[in-house]
């Protein structure tokens, strides 16, 4: 079993008293059932569990008056073999965003408070289907990505202490030795390869096969494209398989990674497609980094909405998009070019997308200057470049000298750690996963 960060969160959650109903959201294929599935077994005397995908007849269990007590009635009708105990039974309710009412009822439940409630889904399409929300102020959320570089060195058996000692030459800025730095590239690269989608980290811990992992990520691709034809309009569809599908060409295939509807169809223009680039974002099929006009707290106030790049759920699926030799020259070191500069880029996107970081980048024509992510933290911007080599931040280093509440930056190379004069911190790639 994969170890996953989510569970202390549900920890934290089972413990919090008078405690609202929970929804993990996130985007399919994630690991949310079985997560839940697993957190439910080992915390709980009876789990009842309704996937309204599989059984869309279980939604006539909130068909009538939303109250407590009618729902635990009709759920005892249905699941005979279920005592329904309060304080000592789950109630799971997966793919919940095909079921309006049960979503509504998840105030209902909130309220009375005498049974723990969990929904899940991968809300796809939920905008579209349905006329109301989620009930505010009656349910927490915690979003579920893949695997970070971290959980895939637990699957890999690296264990918490081995990490923290790594952290350790983070935390005081020292090189890490050459022999335990040339092991860890050599993980990374494997997770880059593989991605973090649980299914296809177990496939490579189980079989150490490439190609099987590959055949998994090209399903997950699959599937990805099927929910898009299922759950968008009829005028959305076709237009948001293109969009999704440019981005290996958007992000691997050229130097400028911002989003270019032109690499989509030759003349296509952003009054045709945004609409669908849209309907992506609120599936939890892509995430965005937004352009920014300054690079002062607060990043949103400075973003534009129409001039961004966009990233795949996981790396995983970027992959899948292309050949299996992309793999082969990841894992074997022999990566060039753009291909090898935006593969890094994606990498650590996807490693501060994962931290639950909004992501914005800085370009202007005129200066020439370019930062690839800004996050923020505590009220401070960090400025982040990444760097297929190692050579000059030259950007970076202009920043830093030249805006007074930029305090240092974070230059991420193929290489060892290193303490510039001007306040940039070169960490390996790898290291991303202490940010």
């Amino acid at each position: 079993m994969l170890k996953r960060k989510v569970t202390e969160q549900l920890k934290n959650w089972i413990s919090t008293k008078d405690k609202k109903c929970l929804i993990v959201k996130g985007a399919r294929q994630t690991g949310k059932t079985y997560i839940i599935e697993q957190f439910a077994r080992d915390n709980y005397e009876e789990t009842v569990e309704i996937n309204f995908k599989e059984t869309p007849s279980a939604a006539e269990i909130f068909s009538g008056d939303l109250t407590v007590d009618n729902m635990v009635m009709a759920l005892r009708f249905r699941f005979p073999e279920k005592k329904i105990v309060p304080d000592k039974t789950l109630i799971f309710l997966d793919e919940i965003q095909e079921c309006p009412e049960a979503i509504t009822s998840l105030k209902f439940w909130a309220t009375d408070n005498r049974y723990d409630v969990i929904a899940s889904g991968s809300l796809l399409g939920i905008d579209y289907k349905r006329s109301s929300s989620y009930p505010v102020g009656y349910v927490d959320y915690i979003t579920m990505h893949g695997l970070d570089f971290e959980e895939y060195l637990w699957g890999l058996g690296i264990s918490d202490d081995m990490i923290r000692s790594l952290q350790s030459f983070f935390s005081e800025k020292k090189a890490v030795p050459e022999g335990i730095h040339n092991q860890m590239m050599s993980y990374y690269r494997q997770y880059i390869a593989t991605g973090g989608m649980p299914e296809a980290v177990q496939k490579y811990i189980d079989t150490k096969d490439y190609r099987e992992v590959d055949k998994v990520q090209r399903s997950l691709l699959q599937g990805y494209l099927y929910d898009i034809a299922h759950y968008a309009t009829a005028e959305e569809k076709v237009k948001a398989e293109k969009c999704y599908l440019s981005l290996s060409k958007q992000l691997l295939d050229k130097e400028n990674h911002k989003f270019q509807y032109k690499e989509i169809e030759h003349g296509a223009r952003a009054q045709k497609y945004y609409s669908s680039i849209d309907w992506l974002l609120r599936a939890d099929i892509i995430q965005l980094c937004r352009l920014v006009s300054d690079m002062r707290y607060d990043l949103d106030d400075y973003a534009r909405d129409d001039f961004f790049r966009a990233y795949t759920t996981d790396l995983s699926l970027l992959i899948a998009m292309k050949d299996f030799s992309l793999k082969q020259h990841i894992v074997e070191n022999t990566l060039s070019g753009n291909t090898k500069g935006g593969l890094f880029e994606c990498a650590i996107a996807d490693a501060l997308i994962k931290k639950d970081y909004s992501l914005f980048f800085y370009k202007n024509e005129t200066t020439k200057k370019e930062i690839d992510f800004l996050i923020q933290k505590d009220g401070k911007v960090i400025p982040i470049e990444v760097k297929s080599g190692n050579t000059r931040a030259t950007s970076l280093n202009s920043v830093i000298k030249n805006k007074s509440d930029i305090d240092f930056g974070y230059k991420f190379i193929d290489g060892n750690i290193g303490v510039g004069d001007a306040g940039i911190i070169t960490l390996p790639l790898y290291m991303a996963l202490f940010i």
